[in-house]
């Protein structure tokens, strides 16, 4: 079974997440519950929060008129006393390194932002990825978890035998970003209505973005572990149903259309 790589773990760990809201807010309070000590985590969200926010959403009526990011920073510091960097800007304007963006918006503006910062370029694309982008997205009862990290023509995963701890194990080290797996998440417009008045009006679940954050934090702490087999989660809460898409050649060839022989011959093997 192939597994994501993990390498950035050796140097450094650093977690970003983009949307503070629904699935985004109870992502960051998990992460500081899984996250090693010596990792970062940034969040970044530029909405204050608002009274709707306070019936789905992780904030409270003492956060009302915070920036979402600045009410969670400070909160989490206390609660679990460690660092808790925020930012208020667009996340094209943040520098620094993401060795893990958890992407949890709503529109294919943002998204397209995110994919800027989570994609390397030029020789580190080819040879020693940085880390992953995992994109959560969901609807009334459904929803999805995508991981990618890379958006070169040749959209090649480096399937390749690493020898780690005296074991040959099979390592993913670079998958298509969500948005080159599901191009349609480029095309999605912001929602005139958030998605706790879309809850205010029964129309969506008032705990699919709990589901969701559980669903994010399982991906990023086998990734973390270096156990996370998975490109794509899907969720159905209609149906009970949750479905997994296996990050091995043959998923990235159905998407991306290059053949399962050109990809591991594309990688020496």
């Amino acid at each position: 079974m192939y597994t994501l790589d993990n390498q950035f773990m050796q140097y450094s760990c650093n977690v970003t997440v983009v949307g503070c809201g629904g699935t985004g807010g109870f992502v960051a309070e998990g992460l500081c519950r899984i996250l090693p000590a010596m990792a970062k985590l940034l969040l970044i969200d530029p909405d204050r929060v608002e009274e709707r926010n306070l019936l789905r959403q992780n904030f409270y009526i003492t956060d009302l008129g915070m920036y979402k990011s600045e009410a969670l920073a400070h909160r989490l510091a206390a609660k679990f006393n460690r660092p808790v960097a925020y930012s208020t800007l667009p996340v094209s304007m943040v520098k620094g390194t993401h060795n893990i963006v958890i992407g949890c918006v709503d529109n294919g503006l943002a998204r397209g932002s995110i994919a800027e910062i989570a994609s390397p370029r030029g020789y580190q694309a080819q040879r020693s990825l940085s880390g992953w982008w995992v994109d959560a997205g969901n609807g009334e009862n459904y929803g999805q978890v995508l991981v990618g990290n890379t958006s070169t023509a040749q959209l090649c995963p480096s399937f390749g035998a690493i020898k780690r701890r005296a074991v040959y194990r099979d390592i993913c080290v670079a998958l298509p970003l969500p948005t080159i797996q599901r191009p349609e998440l480029l095309k999605q417009v912001t929602r005139v209505n958030n998605c706790a008045a879309a809850v205010a009006q029964n129309a969506q679940s008032p705990t699919i973005n709990q589901v969701m954050a559980a669903l994010v934090l399982e991906v990023v702490r086998r990734i973390l572990d270096g156990t996370c087999p998975w490109m794509q989660l899907y969720l159905d809460m209609e149906t009970g149903a949750l479905s997994s898409v296996y990050a091995t050649p043959e998923s990235v060839s159905s998407i991306t259309g290059i053949s399962k022989r050109k990809l591991l011959h594309n990688e020496g093997r």
